[in-house]
């Protein structure tokens, strides 16, 4: 594992350059440390020089939030505003209470320390305090509460079926062969012994790129049922934890996650409905607080800096903006349509050429090229751009976001992360936090990591090793607080550690991306019984209502050919020409099984989502296994479309 710690040492090779003289663009030296430094000082003087001439944007100082304000923001960002605003209702309102009622206990205790921090500041501050701890957090009776980490699920009523069934029993086909995704190394391939050779990616694959030494260990924490934050007690005793002990036993060796099977029943963020991902950010937010803590790292949060926006053009617009201006043409859009074709040029042209993304252009020909794409860019030649000025473009549309990729909230959070001292926690930490992006973010994100790796994939021509594309992209996607040859040495330290710590990061997220947009299996355990939650309040009818609704499905019931057993789902294709048809599941089921089904050589691409019960809605993985879906929801609709 790369150690950014160890590189930070005062006595490090590298040389802080004065306040008044920038480093040398050309110094000769084999030290690939230094040389990374050079790339990082090079790439802020390219920087400073295209933003010569710029009108001065006048930021206020970052000043840190009080206690009020942090605790505020925080409740808000866990769902709990309700808590922050008051309630006229003498119980908990039910979106808190559907929150609060998916917690663990560790997890439980961070939100009444955050609600008793909050109380006891405005008492402080002789305001009325919103509500006491003691009756949000009731202690359950005897043993009705479940000793476990999470609260005993119950099922609530379900709602009438929303598609109209017609049954057709259909058998699976058991001798077709399951193809699997080629870009990753599933667990099922790897040595069950943890001590014998782990296998290394095969450098052809397009999404890996060559490690000199590397090693391939199952991600299998995300098949567990119980939180991060419960697995590192240990680190508050001063010890390693079992994940610490298994995945760092070598120092020396760059770790290399595999992903677990499909047909474990994962999903990926995208694969979500909106309700859902709001649902998730909740608790990855709740989750990343106790997590951190456990861990012994404080985070830090400071206002966001006031920063002009533009209503027209490409740069310095915000993500939402174009994307809402896209959707009018492009109905689908989730990464700004300009930055897609930026990244497809720089794809077709840019990935073999030696440098790309750390050999400036001229910055004259940058800002003309900016002028040209703000008035226009959807008529624009792009034929006559050059590999290293199409990169520049690329750069500086991320810089003059007026709201960062990583946000102004979550800026700080990524920087704390530095303070985890194991490399798997580090990828834990991530993995909520970019769990806790805007959606518009998150997939522009996205999209520049599986550049950045194709980039890091080309290595042998274009000499972008993955420490200098992370070096390059560092102070483009950290914001510099220091600008300009005016600083101290002192300050200067402290940006070379800001960049290391930042390149460090980016490194993580090109290499473990497959990971991070993957939502560990306890996140989708607890966003379900949050869901399960809200449903027991909206489905808690009253006598009159549930005889009639009782009624109505009777009579739905008697249109059914046959009552369905244990074990046997209805799917709904209400575009195709088979309306319903019913499926008895086994071991072997898959998602696969039920498209192939409606699939035909002029039709799209059909995908099986799971729908109701304790989920909005979720696509589901082709190699998924139905039966576990099953299980987990067994109250939900099947729906097969496109």
């Amino acid at each position: 594992m790369h150690d950014s710690r160890r590189m930070l040492s005062p006595h490090s090779a590298t040389a802080v350059p004065t306040s008044s003289n920038p480093p040398p663009p050309r110094t000769v030296t084999s030290d690939p440390r230094q040389v990374t430094m050079e790339t990082y000082w090079r790439e802020v003087q390219s920087i400073e020089e295209e933003q010569e001439g710029q009108e001065e944007e006048e930021e206020e100082e970052r000043k840190s939030m009080d206690e009020v304000e942090l605790d505020e923001a925080w409740l808000t960002e866990a769902g709990l505003s309700s808590l922050v605003v008051g309630s006229s209702s003498t119980e908990a309102p039910p979106a808190a209470e559907a929150v609060l009622a998916t917690l663990t206990r560790q997890q439980a205790a961070t939100v009444k320390k955050r609600l008793d921090n909050y109380n006891e500041t405005l008492r402080k501050r002789n305001r009325q305090s919103i509500r006491d701890v003691r009756d949000v957090f009731t202690e359950p009776d005897g043993d009705s509460a479940g000793h476990g980490p999470f609260p005993t699920q119950r099922h609530p009523e379900s709602p009438p079926r929303r598609y109209h069934t017609t049954t057709k029993t259909i058998r699976r086909n058991t001798n077709r062969g399951r193809s699997t995704l080629p870009m990753f190394v599933f667990e099922d391939q790897l040595p069950e012994d943890p001590s014998s050779p782990a296998l290394t990616p095969s450098p052809s694959s397009p999404n890996t790129y060559p490690s000199p030494v590397s090693q391939v260990r199952r991600a299998d924490w995300l098949l567990r049922d119980t939180p991060y934050s419960e697995g590192v007690a240990e680190h508050k005793r001063g010890g390693a934890c079992g994940d610490c002990v298994r995945f760092h036993g070598d120092e020396n060796r760059e770790l290399q996650f595999a992903p677990v099977s499909p047909s474990h029943g994962l999903t990926c963020a995208d694969d979500l409905s909106s309700r859902d991902l709001t649902r998730l950010g909740f608790i990855s937010h709740i989750e990343l607080s106790t997590f951190l803590l456990a861990l012994g790292v404080q985070t830090k949060r400071s206002r966001p800096p006031h920063r002009r926006t533009r209503d027209g053009g490409v740069f310095g617009v915000s993500l939402t903006s174009l994307l809402d201006n896209d959707r009018k043409t492009f109905p689908g859009a989730r990464v700004p349509v300009f930055f897609q074709k930026l990244l497809g040029v720089l794809e077709q042209n840019g990935l073999q050429t030696e440098g790309i993304l750390r050999v400036s252009g001229s910055a004259a020909k940058l800002k003309s090229l900016r002028r040209e794409l703000d008035r226009c860019w959807s008529v624009f030649d792009w034929t006559e751009v050059r590999p290293v000025d199409a990169a520049g473009l690329l750069k500086l549309f991320i810089r003059e976001l007026p709201t960062p990729l990583l946000t102004h909230t979550h800026l700080s959070t990524f920087c704390s992360l530095l303070g985890v001292s194991s490399e798997v926690h580090q990828v834990q930490a991530l993995q909520l936090l970019l769990l806790l992006l805007p959606e518009a973010h998150r997939n522009t994100l996205k999209a520049l990591l599986v550049f950045l790796r194709k980039v890091v994939s080309h290595e042998d021509h274009n000499r972008m090793t993955l420490w200098n594309v992370s070096m390059v992209m560092a102070p483009n996607l950290f914001t510099r607080c220091n600008r300009g040859n005016k600083r101290s040495v002192a300050k200067q330290r402290g940006e070379m550690e800001e960049a290391v710590g930042g390149a460090h990061l980016i490194g993580l997220m090109i290499r473990h991306q497959d990971l991070l947009w993957t939502v560990p299996k306890f996140l989708l355990a607890q966003v379900r019984q949050m869901n399960q939650a809200s449903n027991q309040r909206q489905f808690n009818l009253s006598r009159t209502t549930s005889r009639l609704l009782r009624r109505k499905n009777e009579n739905n019931d008697r249109n059914q050919i046959s009552e369905l057993c244990e074990g046997v789902i209805r799917v709904h294709a209400p575009l195709h020409t088979k309306v319903s048809m019913a499926m008895q599941l086994d071991e072997q089921t898959t998602a696969r099984d039920v498209t192939s089904r409606f699939e035909s050589d002029t039709s799209p691409a059909q995908h099986l989502y799971e729908v109701g019960g304790n989920i909005y809605e979720r696509r589901l993985h082709p190699d998924c296994s139905l039966l576990d879906v099953y299980r987990d929801n067994p109250r939900c609709d099947w729906l097969v479309k496109p």
